[in-house]
């Protein structure tokens, strides 16, 4: 497969998870949540994944996924608090949804483009 066909493919595939994450019920995840992280054009670009009523991004389309992009926890006393998985590093807490994910924006791994159709070990 040629490159810009793989990487239309890994396109069409995150596309459509952002579609399903985007219509997921709110007893999954807050809705604001996805909605929130799919304004930014940079994250946009990762595939999505909802667990435990979280969403987490990832360079790669298959598992096993990256942990380097920094997840978004919501915190028991209000705001939020951003932490990247790969290392346990807390980046910061935020009072708002949008001040999490331009947080996470800040500091995704260098060269991190468009989620690739592959594992982690592809990166």
């Amino acid at each position: 497969m040629a490159q810009n066909e793989s990487a239309s493919g890994a396109a069409e595939i995150v596309a459509l998870e952002w579609q399903g994450v985007l219509s997921r019920d709110a007893g999954i995840i807050d809705p604001q949540v996805p909605r929130s992280a799919y304004a930014h054009s940079e994250l946009r670009q990762l595939y999505p994944a909802v667990s435990h009523g979280t969403l987490y991004l990832s360079r790669c389309t298959r598992f096993p996924y990256s942990r380097d992009v920094p997840t978004v926890f919501r915190l028991v006393a209000g705001g939020y608090t951003v932490i990247r998985l790969s290392d346990g590093a807390e980046l910061g807490e935020t009072a708002t949804l949008d001040e999490a994910f331009t947080l996470v924006v800040e500091n995704l791994p260098p060269g991190t483009g468009p989620a690739i159709d592959g594992t982690a070990d592809d990166l």
